[in-house]
């Protein structure tokens, strides 16, 4: 297997004048081209009191530029069957597309024309603007994602993490197209962007197309926010529930700060969230939560490491008559991590679980995509691959129970509940 995956050999890597990164990956045993990448100008940028701004600005790309309606582009991707979208994070806007190997070259012109030339107009303005307060009226009746909108703000208080990328009511509604015109003119640049591409196009030709499309790129009145926040301590365990009337079931997320993708720490702690709550059934929550005592409709757990210090998450769905028996569940299931050794069987199992999914996450352009865009943006190294399945099954059953010591703890966490 080793010999397939992509390396330093048949990854090509090439840095643009203008602060572009473009990786490029040949795959021709598909006929078609995936894109994707990212780009400096998340919300991290926003100020609270605009909460909201980044994503509108990131759905505005594609309403129309100075040579496209917002109906022509889409009547120029269907007509060849190509995709392509943009999507706001904390840190970065991201985008991603997919054609024909033939249609490489209208992609990438709709692409570049969307980055460099949007014009923001008012009536699509309003409409988006429209349909995102609807779906945040639509999520204050949701009881999973209040209870992740409840933890994030509660375990990130005053902190960009702990803000709504979609943004609020009171925030969005507010926004105006001058907003999102100056949001673009300050914060999107081609200065550290990154760009992935993959599938059926020698490298040199998607170089010189990417080039001639986004090589004279230029934004000097840009600053994109490439900052990372501090990262929270947790000293006292925090609590709050939400009331979601008119509801049969209650959301718990119960977590703690943990740490950046680039920590020296990251795979033993991503081996250790796979014994807790991912591998098999949803691991040992899953095992003792939903399939011996039934008190879960779903319980999983999650590492959510990026640029910055993210949380370590448990996340379960109840009936509200059993909320508290199922967070009684969870800290026991992290004191037993804590506080007794992790069956060398167990640990083969969730080592295997690891090393045996990513062949199947490259089987797809989209996969290696996804996998190249995550290997530059945090400095990875293009021998990563190479390297992973050395640095899964290095992880001992010591290091389990000290990354579960580290950073989960059965009585300091923070707490969201959402329901009825």
């Amino acid at each position: 297997m080793a010999a397939s995956l992509p390396s330093p050999q048949t990854i090509a890597r090439t840095e643009l004048p203008n602060g572009i990164t473009l990786l490029v990956y040949e795959n021709h045993n598909s006929p078609s081209v995936v894109i994707g990448g990212s780009l400096w100008a998340g919300s991290l940028a926003e100020a609270p009191e605009q909460a909201g701004l980044a994503n509108l600005t990131a759905g505005m790309l594609m309403r129309g530029t100075t040579t496209r309606t917002f109906s022509q582009i889409n009547q120029a991707l269907e007509s060849v069957g190509a995709q392509l979208s943009f999507r706001a994070g904390v840190h970065t806007v991201g985008f991603g597309g997919k054609a024909l190997a033939e249609d490489l070259d209208l992609l990438l012109d709709i692409l570049a024309d969307c980055l460099q030339h949007p014009t923001f107009p008012p009536d699509e303005a309003e409409r988006l603007q429209g349909q995102i307060l609807t779906d945040l009226q639509q999520r204050a009746h949701d009881t999973r994602r209040m209870a992740r909108l409840t933890f994030d703000a509660l375990l990130y208080p005053d902190h960009p993490y702990g803000r709504s990328v979609q943004g609020y009511e009171e925030t969005v509604s507010t926004l105006v197209r001058d907003d999102l015109e100056g949001y673009y003119r300050h914060h999107y640049s081609p200065e550290g962007m990154i760009g992935v591409v993959v599938g059926a196009m020698a490298a040199g030709e998607v170089l010189e197309k990417v080039q001639a499309r986004l090589g004279g790129w230029q934004a000097p009145a840009a600053t994109p926010n490439r900052s990372i926040p501090p990262a929270v301590r947790l000293n006292e365990p925090r609590r709050q529930a939400v009331l979601v009337a008119g509801k049969t079931q209650s959301d718990i997320v119960l977590g703690w700060p943990a740490l950046a993708r680039t920590d020296p720490d990251f795979i033993k702690a991503n081996l250790t969230n796979t014994v807790l709550g991912v591998f098999g059934m949803m691991g040992r929550l899953g095992d003792s939560l939903r399939d011996q005592q039934g008190l879960a409709y779903y319980v999983y757990s999650r590492l959510e490491a990026g640029l910055g210090a993210g949380p370590w998450l448990t996340v379960a769905g109840v009936n509200p008559t059993n909320v508290e028996r199922t967070i009684d569940g969870i800290r026991h299931e992290i004191r037993r991590l804590r506080d007794q050794p992790l069956p060398a069987e167990e640990l083969a199992d969730s080592q295997s679980f690891l090393t045996g999914s990513m062949p199947l996450r490259l089987e797809t352009n989209e996969g290696v995509a996804g996998i190249l865009l995550e290997m530059e943006r945090y400095g990875l190294g293009l021998d990563y691959l190479e390297r992973y399945a050395d640095l899964v099954n290095a992880v001992t059953v010591q290091d389990v129970r000290e990354m579960a010591r580290k950073y989960l703890d059965p009585e300091v966490y923070a707490l969201a509940i959402a329901g009825p």
